[in-house]
């Protein structure tokens, strides 16, 4: 059992994309749907879809390439984890790797990256930064 299924989703994203799977499979949950459904709006994967019923519901994500076949996702690095979590108040959220990366925060307001957040005004827990 997987006791950090954040970092275990954003480790299976990189990994498979380190060797230029299409799509990944990863076990649903509402929380990991809404961090994929993030992902897809600031353009780190391509798609995503929900299969299956009941117990065996998965998150099939199609992973994002650049036409030289370059993974959208450089890096990740997980922020928060279970046994330590870290909560940022909107003054403290700050630009990553100079703008050119996201923070994604999970807020009073859902999963949000860092620019939605500031421009809301909402603070929250610090998930992870992705570039």
């Amino acid at each position: 059992m997987v006791g950090d299924t954040i970092g275990d989703f954003i480790v299976r994203l990189t990994n498979a994309g380190a060797i230029k799977k299409a799509t990944v499979s990863v076990p649903y949950s509402s929380f990991k749907m809404a961090v994929a459904e993030k992902l897809k709006e600031m353009g780190y994967v391509k798609d995503i879809e929900k299969k299956g019923k009941k117990v065996k519901k998965t998150i099939d994500v199609v992973l994002k390439y650049s036409e030289t076949g370059e993974h959208a996702i450089q890096g990740v690095k997980r922020i928060s984890k279970p046994g330590r979590r870290l909560y940022k108040s909107t003054r403290e959220i700050v630009p990553v790797r100079y703008g050119h990366g996201s923070l994604v925060l999970s807020t009073p307001k859902g999963v949000l990256s860092d620019k939605e957040a500031r421009k809301q005004n909402v603070g929250g827990e610090a998930l992870f930064e992705i570039w």
